[in-house]
């Protein structure tokens, strides 16, 4: 079943205030976060989108509070997908399925960033399959919106002060309300392109 756009802003409405997974934001926070540091970075649109988008997955498939630290993977970077699907490109999705690879790609090549990840980060790195080997590693890095989905990691990794101060959710929710409609008027016109005459 797809969402609508009315049913993401409900499940930050409603979910939103729960714990992001052992670190000192909530879901809300992380989400608005990720977003904000895209946006600062120049990002394009979609990109935004992606990193406002793309633990959405935590929301739909609700595991409690941690679930790392009771030995739980939610594939959370695969839940949302089929919800997301009809309302955005491959230019948002792609990222997200992304993101958790793109984290254990960087302990791969970066040799530093290990080292910068949380508590939850690393335990969750372990029961998302671990590092990636050196062929591993490369074949992420030929996949499309691998770069893309590496800076979405960082952003990610980054979105956990507190403190920090974001947009609104109703400013990434007019976002995502563009690229849906963007993703719709394309699809559209591809539809009649295919029509006969």
């Amino acid at each position: 079943m797809a969402l609508t756009l009315p049913d993401i802003r409900h499940l930050f409405d409603t979910y939103g205030s729960m714990a992001y997974s052992g670190e000192p934001v909530t879901q809300l926070q992380h989400a608005l976060q990720s977003a904000a540091l895209a946006e600062d970075a120049g990002a394009d649109e979609a990109l935004v989108g992606a990193a406002f988008l793309h633990d959405l997955g935590h929301l739909l498939n609700l595991q409690g509070e941690t679930p790392t630290a009771r030995g739980i993977d939610d594939m959370h970077q695969y839940f949302a997908l089929p919800f997301l699907r009809p309302l955005f490109s491959d230019a948002v999705l792609e990222p997200i399925r992304l993101h958790v690879d793109a984290k254990r790609c960087l302990c791969s090549i970066d040799a530093e960033y290990f080292s910068t990840l949380s508590a939850d980060s690393v335990r969750s790195l372990k029961l998302q399959g671990g590092i990636f080997s050196d062929r591993e590693a490369e074949e992420f890095l030929r996949k499309p919106f691998a770069q893309d989905a590496l800076s979405l990691r960082r952003w990610d990794d980054l979105a956990k002060q507190p403190e920090r101060n974001t947009p609104s959710l109703d400013h990434y929710i007019k976002l995502i309300e563009r690229l849906s409609g963007r993703h719709f008027a394309t699809k559209q016109a591809v539809q009649s392109l295919r029509k006969p005459n």
